[in-house]
């Protein structure tokens, strides 16, 4: 295969394109008076193969992906898009209470139907990611979206005594869940640092600090320094929550080495607004050990889960993990002057490019055997509109930017 220059912003922003022009312009449905949204069950081969289903973190991550083109390439029909967007989660999945619909069926003449009115706070964080995203390009309606939901978080999700996020209510926000989890936290923590920097209010930065400390400092030294996924009602470490179902799309068991590069990720994109020194030393904590244990010496590429004991539970390879890995590794190349870590987002990006990467059709598949096989060909079923890749590309193209500044 031919060398790439990983590094170049040009092959960057080309690799944006060729992944977005994967979905677009085909996953737009234009029907029920322009209120439908988008399209969210792929093939491999970009064959949409349920046009009815609307998943709330699909229906935001759209949002995301068409403001962040906009932004970078100026296409006004980008920007169209990412107001089409909106318009959906405002008509479609928000509810009566406030409140954002898991999951809804769309018919053909533009019907809602709520197949699940749970409010997860992870939905919740995407809707502040997607509005705030919206709010860079120009939509300033969002703003008032922005402070519905922060609103929503604070009274019904926010606890203060712990620092942290409960992950979900009922429809009408009168029963909360007993479970507690990093997963949701973790994205409010990204969602809150764009909020910052679509807003300049200081409130959304002080929070992401606050989740941040929580996850990687304060409850990360009861799991070996690591970031555990799931916790009890009081946060206590849950050791158990489905041990029997390492594979779950939002919960799955053990550490997961794709949120613990995340979060130095984050943790990175927090220092370039506050100058505090353990940041980077997090990061490079969580980046390090993570990459010691879940790179796999022999296929290559990092794997899904590893157990408290140390061991690989969960072999296969996710085209997330790598795109969040090669954005940890750039920030923290940036950010410590250290050459290895250019040399680990050259790796994981020669990885990616090898075996991730659709070169005939476009986009990354989404899950590989431990041995680089792809199960199915379902390349982008709900949830996953390569927001992780395209994301991470932009991300590694503003540390590029802001160094040669």
């Amino acid at each position: 295969m031919a060398t790439v220059n990983f590094k170049s912003p040009d092959f960057l922003k080309q690799h944006i394109q060729d992944t977005l022009a994967f979905y677009h312009p085909h996953c737009v449905d234009h029907s029920a008076h322009g209120l439908a949204g988008f399209y969210q069950f792929f093939k491999n081969n970009g064959a949409i193969y349920d046009k009815h289903t609307r998943h709330l973190v699909s229906s935001t991550r759209f949002v995301f992906n068409y403001a962040m083109a906009y932004i970078e390439f100026k296409e006004p029909e980008y920007l169209s898009l990412t107001k089409h967007g909106l318009a959906h989660l405002e008509h479609a999945h928000k509810q009566a209470s406030g409140g954002y619909a898991w999951l809804i069926e769309q018919d053909d003449n533009g019907k809602v139907t709520v197949l699940d009115d749970t409010n997860h706070c992870y939905g919740l964080a995407f809707v502040m990611l997607a509005n705030a995203v919206a709010l860079k390009a120009g939509v300033n309606d969002c703003k008032n979206t922005l402070s519905q939901v922060w609103d929503l978080l604070e009274q019904h999700y926010f606890e203060p005594q712990h620092n942290a996020y409960l992950d979900e209510q009922n429809a009408d926000f009168s029963c909360a869940d007993d479970y507690r989890g990093q997963n949701a936290n973790m994205h409010l923590c990204e969602a809150l640092l764009m909020c910052f920097e679509a807003t300049n209010e200081t409130r959304y930065l002080k929070r992401a600090k606050q989740l941040a400390e929580t996850f990687t400092v304060k409850l990360a030294a009861q799991s070996q320094q690591f970031v555990w996924e799931h916790y009890s009602k009081n946060w206590q470490l849950d050791l158990d929550y489905n041990k029997d179902d390492p594979q779950h799309l939002f919960r799955p068991w053990g550490f997961q080495p794709g949120h613990q590069t995340e979060w130095a990720k984050l943790l990175l994109i927090l220092n370039r607004h506050i100058d505090e020194p353990w940041l980077v030393t997090r990061a490079k904590s969580l980046f390090d050990e993570t990459l010691r244990i879940a790179w796999d010496q022999q296929h290559g590429g990092i794997f899904y889960g590893f157990a408290p004991d140390k061991q690989i539970c969960d072999s296969d390879k996710y085209f997330w993990v790598q795109a969040e890995s090669l954005a940890a590794a750039a920030l923290l190349a940036d950010a410590t002057n250290d050459e290895s870590y250019w040399q680990w987002y050259e790796k994981i990006w020669q990885y990616s490019w090898q075996h991730m990467v659709d070169h005939q059709y476009g986009a990354w598949y989404r899950i590989l055997s431990a041995q680089n096989q792809p199960y199915s060909d379902e390349k982008s079923p709900a949830g996953k509109t390569d927001y992780h890749t395209m994301g991470a590309c932009y991300e590694v193209l503003r540390t590029l930017t802001l160094r040669n500044a």
